[in-house]
């Protein structure tokens, strides 16, 4: 069965609107419907102050629309994002129950307080040790060619390594990892992740075709990455890297504020321009107290094949001098070399391809790094534990 807007649109009539007025269909509140190899992708509008309270909403909608033969899974999102044609009027709320006076808490002794960690409150996924994001200020630095390469030096380390690709626009983990097709699922619900060079890897590029425009507004991002993330079978991980989409937007936000990231890896060219975009993502960590573990400087350098001389193509040292500007660790120097450019392309990575060669041991020297960075990271949080005694 070819699954339709119109099919979807008519299934979605069933679900009563906010406090039972009407559907959410003729209330106005169901954005463009998009689907792609039959998974299905909506949000659904309702009163900012309300979103939490509308779960229930989200989920019924979600779930008449999975029961439609042919669909194979469905993203729905909600977001507070006033839509043209509905939501004239706000909806009511409705009065909270009364809670329960709490019980009195016993009496507690508290050591000094130390800073909160900044994994606090958020919820982790459970296999995974570690999660890490790769990031830069903007595209076309090699933040994924980098990603990936660090992805496989971790494992060449005798990791037990996934990756996630958050770039929903623009995926690049089939094409780098040579993995075609479509993931199974559990149950019908939980996605597993693909495999290739001993790496689980998820992706949006696995769900839909290569050339489909993935024209999403910021509530579909989100929901969609937070499905990825938290509805696969990772099983049990060392760490976790996501690759990140270029800039400070709705994914990276996302991440930062959601997932008790482990700690982030800035990718930069040498020349001032990407560093001053560079900035704003190590910024934009810092401000939501994700621990910055370090800066690669990625082509940054070039080794001419028939002379052997080298040549300062962007500038040279730029990352290097920002990180110590910031007191932030220098992972190293990945050289702008061709046969990088055509491993990827090839979908074989040169720290699979060419584990002796120079760039391969680059590359694993700065996952070495960034596994230290890691461990570090995590004695810090731990030893800013408060301990509580009870009397």
């Amino acid at each position: 069965m070819t699954v339709t807007k119109e099919i979807v649109v008519e299934r979605l009539k069933t679900v009563n609107g906010p406090d039972f007025s009407g559907n959410i269909v003729d209330l106005g509140l169901v954005s463009d419907i998009f689907i792609a190899d039959g998974k299905v992708f909506f949000s659904i509008t309702v009163p900012a102050a309300r979103a939490q309270e509308m779960e229930p909403l989200r989920a019924a909608a979600e779930r008449v629309v999975k029961a439609i033969p042919g669909v194979n899974g469905a993203v729905v999102a909600l977001t507070a994002e006033k839509k043209g044609g509905g939501m004239e009027a706000p909806v009511p709320s409705r009065p909270a129950p009364p809670r329960p006076a709490a019980a009195p808490a016993p009496a507690a002794r508290h050591a000094p307080q130390a800073p909160a960690s900044h994994s606090q409150g958020k919820r982790g996924v459970p296999g995974i040790a570690s999660i890490i994001a790769v990031a830069s200020g903007k595209g076309g630095v090699g933040k994924s060619t980098t990603a990936v390469n660090i992805a496989l030096g971790l494992a060449a380390n005798g990791l037990k390594v996934g990756v996630l690709d958050a770039d929903i626009y623009g995926p690049s983990m089939p094409r780098l990892l040579n993995i075609h097709g479509r993931p199974e699922t559990v149950d019908g619900k939980i996605l597993k992740p693909m495999q290739n060079y001993g790496l689980k890897v998820m992706s949006m590029g696995f769900l839909v075709d290569e050339e489909t425009p993935m024209i999403w507004r910021g509530p579909m991002v989100m929901s969609a990455l937070t499905q990825m993330l938290r509805e696969v079978e990772w099983g049990q991980l060392d760490v976790l890297v996501v690759d990140m989409p270029p800039g400070t937007g709705d994914a990276q936000l996302t991440m930062a504020q959601q997932v008790p990231l482990a700690g982030a890896v800035i990718v930069s060219t040498p020349q001032d321009l990407a560093l001053i975009d560079a900035r704003k993502g190590l910024n934009m960590f810092k401000k939501v107290d994700v621990p910055l573990l370090g800066i690669v400087e990625n082509m940054s350098y070039f080794i001419a094949p028939d002379t052997g001389k080298r040549y300062d193509i962007f500038g040279h040292g730029g990352a290097r001098k920002e990180a110590e500007r910031l007191g932030v660790t220098f992972l190293g120097e990945v050289p702008l070399e061709m046969g990088i450019r055509e491993s990827s392309d090839a979908g074989t990575p040169v720290v699979v391809s060419k584990p002796d060669g120079a760039e391969a041991r680059i590359y694993r020297d700065i996952a070495t790094k960034v596994w230290a960075r890691i461990q570090e990271e995590k004695g810090a949080s731990e030893a800013a534990v408060p301990t509580i005694v009870f009397e």
